[in-house]
């Protein structure tokens, strides 16, 4: 029952955390996924390396970021892509900071 409990508590955390990133600027959602990941690393929730590969996807976002600025003009398609990418990079902190994997 307690499990249950907590696995919604966590579900519904998370899908807020989507809505709140879908409703940001692009600027703030990367921001705000640069400090999940130093959060994850102070807590001890991220190993070196799952934080590495998270900043990582980071680094390749914000390179697709400046390449459909490079024209001028970001068409709704590249808007649309960007916001998946990052939806995927909000996803995989979510997972590896809730893996059994830490570093202490």
């Amino acid at each position: 029952m307690l499990f249950k409990k907590v696995v919604l508590s966590l579900s519904l955390v998370f899908c807020l955390a989507i809505v709140a990133n879908a409703q940001a600027k692009p600027v703030q959602i990367q921001k705000n996924q640069q400090k999940r990941i130093k959060q994850g690393v102070k807590s001890g929730e991220l190993t070196a390396k799952e934080a590495y590969q998270l900043e990582k996807q980071q680094v390749k976002i914000q390179k697709q970021k400046r390449r459909a600025k490079a024209d001028g003009v970001v068409t709704k398609k590249e808007k649309v892509r960007l916001k998946k990418s990052q939806a995927a990079a909000s996803k995989n902190i979510y997972k590896k900071k809730h893996n059994e994997r830490d570093r202490n």
